[in-house]
């Protein structure tokens, strides 16, 4: 009986240690998304994108560092990109009306852009 017990403990660490993994994760990540947001400000776009590319290889689930990446991407001129990291930032966060505010500038702009370039 105690052994049943004793690893029922064991199984419940276990399912305990992926939020505490998750926290770490989400905590290195916001350290890259911050450091990305003062290398952009100073003009250092490929820095801000090596580093919210870094957020979200650390965390995938982070919808505030996609959005961050489709921005930097816009600006570089990465416009599919920005689209797959905007698309991705609403499939994680679809409620939040920053990132839907972005696509849809993003879409409204690229679009209008797609148009007058087919004319």
């Amino acid at each position: 009986m105690s052994r049943r017990l004793l690893a029922l403990g064991v199984l419940a660490l276990l399912l305990a240690a992926p939020p505490a993994y998750a926290d770490k994760a989400r905590k290195e990540a916001k350290a890259q998304v911050e450091f990305g947001i003062s290398v952009a400000q100073k003009g250092l776009w490929r820095e801000a994108i090596f580093r919210w590319k870094k957020a979200v290889e650390i965390d995938p689930s982070y919808a505030a560092a996609w959005n961050n990446l489709a921005i930097a991407y816009e600006h570089e001129g990465q416009f599919d990109s920005a689209r797959d990291a905007y698309e991705k930032a609403l499939k994680l966060d679809p409620t939040n009306n920053f990132i839907r505010t972005n696509y849809d500038f993003f879409k409204e702009i690229n679009d209008r852009a797609n148009r007058d370039t087919t004319r």
